[in-house]
């Protein structure tokens, strides 16, 4: 039988790109993970592991092995997961990865409902990027991610998936605020704008569509945070680009404006909930999943059409 603790120093090794890293992240010695390694090796007759320019990398035997340590990994987890379920579900821990603009959403009530109704279960909640949050699923250092506009992987699986296009948000006193009509990225080359980065859903797709329609945007502001976006517009300095649901409070209150934009890239943008494809949730994520398929406005409906038609 393959050394389970030699399988984990595997997996680390290869996540951190050096067995140095993966001895600090384990917090045990370097020459104990390389000992375990090389009996590995001499066990199964192949080499695991190659150095490159950018740190260890695992070889096809090594891969193999990763993998079959992860499917272990997951099983073990479901497994104990249903004798929870056996016992009630009264213990557990989640962990979550999701973007900013899905915060004021999730802690709005769904939150503390789900606590409230299952105080023996622990929420890991882990703030990222579009791009960071898949990175974390594939690792497998989260069990679910909240993703905006995430890009096409065959490794993952979404559970919920909604429509909620990407609009220009805008104060009430901004010269557009009365349009009537869906805009183009060319109606607001002249605007004060601020931006998402490009490691976020919302950045990407700006992004993409400036490349297609070939207008060239010069922000005043870049930002990682929603939070900054949502100000930058309240405070009337300029507009920026959001999903309705992340405003909705204020836009109901009148204090922002949301204008749709025309290209199909924006109309046809995603919010979805995600996990790895071949990872069995345990009983407690599935229960945190199922909750906010039914609480969060996120993921409970699609967003208010503005385009005319549904997506």
């Amino acid at each position: 039988m393959l050394n389970v603790r030699a399988l984990h120093y595997l997996s680390e090794v290869v996540r951190k790109g050096s067995v140095r890293r993966a001895a600090a992240a384990l917090g045990v010695d370097a020459t104990a993970i390389s000992r375990q390694l090389k009996a590995l090796e001499d066990e199964v007759g192949l080499e695991l592991c190659e150095r490159t320019a950018a740190g260890m990398k695992a070889t096809e035997a090594g891969e193999l092995l990763v993998r079959h340590y992860q499917n272990q990994k997951t099983t073990e987890e479901a497994v104990l997961s249903r004798l929870d379920a056996i016992r009630g579900l009264h213990a557990g821990q989640v962990r979550i990865a999701l973007g900013e603009g899905f915060i004021a959403d999730l802690i709005a009530a769904p939150l503390q409902s789900f606590l409230a109704r299952h105080p023996g279960i622990a929420l890991d909640v882990q703030m990222a990027g579009v791009n960071e949050a898949v990175q974390l699923l594939k690792d497998y250092d989260t069990d679910v991610a909240l993703l905006y506009a995430p890009p096409q992987d065959r490794d993952l699986v979404a559970h919920v998936e909604t429509r909620h296009p990407l609009h220009l948000i805008v104060p009430p006193s901004h010269a557009l605020a009365g349009s009537s009509r869906q805009l183009d990225l060319a109606d607001i080359q002249d605007c004060r704008l601020a931006l998402m980065g490009n490691q976020f859903g919302m950045g990407q797709l700006v992004g993409m569509v400036a490349q297609q329609e070939r207008v060239e945007l010069a922000p005043v502001l870049r930002t990682n945070s929603v939070a900054v976006l949502r100000q930058f517009v309240l405070s009337g300095t300029g507009a920026a680009f959001m999903p309705e649901t992340t405003v909705q409070n204020d836009v109901k209150r009148g204090d922002l404006v949301v204008l749709p934009m025309r290209h199909p890239v924006f109309a046809q943008a995603r919010a979805q909930i995600a996990s790895r494809a071949d990872r069995n949730l345990t009983v407690a994520t599935q229960a945190f999943l199922d909750h906010l398929r039914r609480n969060m406005r996120f993921f409970r409906e699609h967003a208010p059409d503005r385009h005319g038609v549904l997506v």
